[in-house]
């Protein structure tokens, strides 16, 4: 098994009911760190000293963000905005930044009985698989990234998010 990348992860949290659940800028940072680790089990990345930005908002804001780079004039739970390749293959080390509204993840953990923690670290692991390209607009690359995300959950002792219901998660990369 490969040695687990060191990633910089920031985390500004921009929205007030964050302060609700205690921990949260620690979980997001685990489980995006997770992710990467993951995937380079994976695949041969290098994404050693690569920089990820993680902002904790409202689902005003995510609105405003899936609107203006997505035409979706809603809020969603999560949204990844990876950094284009030319500047990846310059040698840029930030691979993109992460968004994840509030009171979608409340509503969803809800609407699917799980933990608030789990979800958000599921919504960090999954926009996190986003930025290192993965993606689910198609059937087989779905499996492959659930797969991806159930096994990374796993590894951080969260229960496989996709087992008794239907994902809920509406989130697609941002560009």
């Amino acid at each position: 098994m490969s040695e687990a990348p060191q990633i910089e992860v920031d985390v500004l949290v921009e929205a007030a009911p964050w302060a609700s659940l205690a921990g949260a800028e620690a979980l997001v940072v685990r489980a995006v760190n997770a992710a990467c680790a993951g995937a380079l089990t994976e695949y041969e990345i290098d994404i050693d000293g690569a920089e990820i930005a993680v902002k904790l908002t409202d689902d005003a804001t995510l609105r405003a963000l899936n609107r203006e780079w997505r035409g979706k004039d809603y809020a969603t739970n999560v949204l990844s905005f990876p950094t284009n390749e030319v500047a990846r293959a310059g040698g840029d080390p930030h691979l993109g930044d992460i968004a994840i509204a509030y009171e979608t993840l409340v509503r969803e953990a809800e609407a699917e009985d799980k933990p608030l923690a789990d979800h958000l670290a599921h919504l960090a692991v999954h926009g996190t698989l986003h930025l290192l390209g993965y993606d689910h607009e198609v059937a087989e690359e779905a499996e492959e990234m659930e797969a991806m995300e159930r096994r990374v959950l796993a590894d951080l002792a969260i229960a496989d998010p996709y087992a008794d219901t239907e994902p809920v998660l509406t989130t697609d990369r941002a560009n």
